[in-house]
């Protein structure tokens, strides 16, 4: 996913990754805060054996607030568990 307006997560409970595109999976916690650029393509979510609730804060550009990419494929969702995407 991409937000036009760049997007703003606060983490409040568990354990989760995060992703930029290019960039190493990044493990976020309670009170981290993680900014995305306008336009930055990620993902973000809890671990294969942890939840996590965040608190996720973009602004709409035209109406619309997320640009949403490719579905994740049960295989894609293997590989993200193995910690390797983009």
């Amino acid at each position: 996913m991409a937000h036009p307006l760049g997007q703003t997560l606060i983490v409040t409970a568990g354990c989760g990754w995060v992703q930029r595109e290019g960039g190493p999976i990044e493990e976020i916690r309670p009170g981290d805060v993680v900014w995305f650029s306008p336009g930055e393509k990620d993902w973000h979510g809890a671990t294969p054996t942890t939840a996590m609730t965040n608190i996720a804060i973009q602004e709409q550009l035209d109406g619309k607030a997320v640009d949403w990419m490719e579905k994740v494929s049960d295989e894609l969702s293997q590989v993200i568990s193995a910690r390797e995407w983009f």
